[in-house]
């Protein structure tokens, strides 16, 4: 049967423009049993890899217009899958077919592939829900936390023991797909304004929690926490070297330290990063469980880490004083810069101090007690910075690109409540270490690549020109000129973020820019990292934070290390790599997905206290229904068009802009504007702003404007009409 679908499915391929009708299937393919034929194609329908027609004829796929991708729904109910081109399908809600935000989904789509319909659903991403308890007039609901949700037909099914009450946060576990959709109550988070609880239920939201198996918890416990003789075999012994960790103040896992030597052509540059594959072994429940969370979540008040505590911060962090497992990237750093010879081997470190961000940074500035007390690695710290500094400029010359991206630093007091949001700020040090690590990885990934070790390369492809040419139309209207030509080149785009460094909209189309990009994603091809400007690039410096880089330590060790010649067990490991790609890269997104959920959701609650508050801003985006505005401390918010009541203004969407119509008065991307706090709502993660001061909105005008001056008006807008 199984031969008999593929002769089908090739026949098809080969005759696109006719000959697709059963009969013409079952001459063509000279099969007697009419009934076999039926068969075959009744399951190939089931698979979805034909379809057939309302006059007969059957389709592959590609001939049908559908396509398998990943579903991403908006806060609005509006869906899209984003393919391999770099295009995206939009898909109306009421074409959902009730799949959800993350499920695999087939599409069948317009001739032009720009929007579609979902026809199917392959593979079920989310399998429980979030909600809360709420009176909502005729006694206690379960309301879904997920607003997307909020308009679907819901029952839920729970233990006769169980009370529930007003405010109640619960998990329920998807059990039945559709209208209405059935759950089945499962743990009981605790009261929605208890604290820490509004966490957590983000968290479980997004598949992401702090619990272990107990399986993974017996060997992690079970792991020695000091080293034992066989440990050491193989290894260089770096222990001796002055080697330093540079950390954030508040970090417990150190996976990275630096050592760096003063030479007569530069400098000899030690990368020295935790061994945690030596600990966590393949397929093992530790790493089985690493593996599914793909990597560490950092939210306002929490770390969710990818190891149990007893590892990531005891045996396997490069802790001050004590010895520790590594893999070093030793690199002869060139006093342009560029990496003169590398090599790569196991070794075994004891970190002399646990340096800060901060501490490294007032030190570089002359802080005399810090200079005084850190005398014995001053001349290291300083051989470091002009290491580094050299890297850098190697880096960018060569085409890297620098986008300046807004952090936020969310400050919380112990129950969880916001007291101060604000831009993070990243001084010298952090630069220093970021060029360090890079160095690394791009030596580590020219490694595999020509020894031919299957790996899980990080890339980043090229943007896509319609992107590309949309960015331009918009600068040009703020004033800026881009010049590319047909093939982007990354050093072209970095010249015009230094041409506009100094402007006002210069936030704005930065981050712009960095959203016409493609997105950075693991994959098993090394086809390289257009932003970083490197033919070859993965992740190696944080194993104890991200699954991708544990790998390639892994793959590091038996195919470079302990030099396994098995070509079989080679080709395995690369279909597994391309397996291990694929899973991190979702994670990666549904971590930062929860990420930035808890970061809307502490700023709108930080803004519910501030009602009334005054501030300058700048606009980040213009709609249909609005603009949006990010004050200073990196809250954005929505100026909604309801609240301009000086003018009827029109959205011009080929200019991103908003015009009035009578006054011609006009607010576009990167302007600045002063705004006044009116709303906040921390269950739905939003912030409304209303234009006050010498933006704000002024009394309707009692003269009655001229049929004149609103033609020239009409015509500044939308350009001269033709003559009929």
């Amino acid at each position: 049967m199984q031969e008999l679908k593929e002769r089908i499915l090739q026949y098809l391929q080969e005759h696109p423009r006719g000959g697709r009708k059963a009969a013409d299937i079952r001459e063509a393919l000279q099969i007697e049993d009419g009934s076999v034929m039926n068969e075959a194609l009744q399951q190939l329908g089931d698979e979805y890899l034909i379809f057939q027609t309302l006059s007969g004829r059957y389709e592959t796929r590609e001939q049908a217009n559908v396509v398998e991708g990943r579903l991403s729904v908006n806060r609005y109910g509006t869906g899209f899958i984003d393919l391999d081109s770099g295009n995206s399908i939009r898909i109306e809600e009421r074409n959902l077919l009730y799949a959800m935000n993350g499920d695999t989904v087939l599409v069948q789509c317009t001739p032009w592939m720009s929007e579609g319909k979902v026809i199917a659903v392959v593979n079920h991403s989310c399998t429980s829900v979030i909600g809360t308890y709420l009176e909502s007039g005729h006694g206690l609901h379960f309301i879904p936390d997920d607003e997307k949700l909020q308009s679907r037909i819901i029952r839920v099914n729970v233990p006769l023991d169980f009370t529930p009450a007003e405010g109640l946060k619960v998990q329920c576990a998807i059990e039945k797909y559709g209208n209405p959709l059935v759950l089945r109550l499962t743990e009981v988070i605790g009261h929605k304004d208890d604290p820490g609880v509004d966490i957590t239920a983000v968290l479980l939201e997004h598949d992401i929690h702090m619990e272990f198996p107990e399986e993974a918890m017996a060997q992690a416990n079970a792991v020695p926490s000091y080293l034992r003789e066989e440990d050491l075999e193989g290894r260089t012994d770096l222990r001796n070297e002055c080697t330093i960790t540079i950390d954030g103040d508040d970090s417990k896992d150190f996976d990275d330290a630096v050592s760096v030597i003063k030479a007569d052509t530069g400098w000899n540059l030690k990368v020295s990063i935790a061994d945690v594959s030596w600990y966590v072994t393949e397929d093992s429940p530790l790493d089985l469980e690493a593996r599914k969370r793909g990597c560490s979540t950092y939210v306002t008040d929490r770390v969710v880490p990818m190891l149990p505590h007893i590892l990531s911060n005891g045996i396997c962090s490069l802790n001050p004083k004590e010895d520790r497992l590594t893999l070093t990237c030793e690199m002869h750093v060139l006093q342009d810069g560029s990496v003169h010879a590398y090599k790569v081997y196991p070794s075994v470190i004891c970190s002399n101090e646990r340096m800060t961000y901060h501490n490294v940074n007032l030190i570089l500035e002359k802080d005399e007690a810090l200079t005084e007390k850190y005398a014995h690695i001053l001349e290291m710290i300083y051989d470091l910075r002009d290491c580094a500094d050299a890297i850098r400029r190697n880096r960018i010359a060569k085409g890297a690109i620098e986008f300046d991206s807004d952090e936020s630093v969310i400050e919380v007091d112990r129950e969880g409540h916001p007291l101060n949001v604000y831009a993070k700020h990243r001084g010298h040090a952090e630069e220093m270490i970021e060029d360090c690590m890079i160095a690394a990885n791009v030596c580590v990934a020219d490694l595999m690549k020509w020894q031919e070790i299957p790996s899980v390369y990080r890339i980043h492809e090229e943007p896509q020109a319609r992107r590309i040419r949309s960015f331009v139309n918009i600068s040009e209207l703020l004033g800026h000129k881009l010049k590319v030509g047909k093939t982007v080149h990354p050093n072209e785009l970095q010249a015009y973020l230094d041409s506009i460094k100094d402007t006002e909209g210069y936030p704005v189309l930065s981050s712009m820019l960095l959203r016409c990009m493609q997105k950075a994603k693991y994959d098993s091809r090394c086809v390289g990292h257009f932003g970083l400007a490197e033919e070859e690039y993965l992740h190696f410096t944080s194993p104890i934070r991200r699954y991708p880089d544990l790998i390639v330590h892994r793959m590091l060790r038996k195919y470079s290390f302990s030099m396994n010649l098995d070509v079989s067990e080679r080709q395995k490991d690369e279909e597994k790599c391309a397996e291990y790609a694929e899973q991190s890269s979702i994670r990666e997104r549904v971590s930062q997905d929860a990420e930035y959920a808890c970061d809307d959701m502490k700023k709108a609650e930080y803004m519910e206290s501030h009602l009334g508050l005054e501030a300058d801003g700048i606009i980040t985006g213009v709609t249909a229904y609005g603009m949006y505005v990010r004050l200073e401390n990196t809250v954005e918010g929505l100026v909604h068009l309801n609240t301009l009541t000086d003018d009827y203004y029109v959205f011009l969407p080929e200019r991103m802009e908003l015009a009035g119509k009578r006054s011609g008065k006009l607010y576009r991307i990167g302007m600045p504007v002063h705004v006044k706090v009116t709303g906040a709502d921390k269950d739905e993660r939003t912030v409304d702003f209303r234009l006050v001061g010498k933006n704000g909105i002024r009394k309707e005008r009692k003269t009655v404007h001229s049929r004149r001056k609103d033609r020239l008006i009409e015509r500044r807008l939308y350009g001269r009409k033709k003559r009929k």
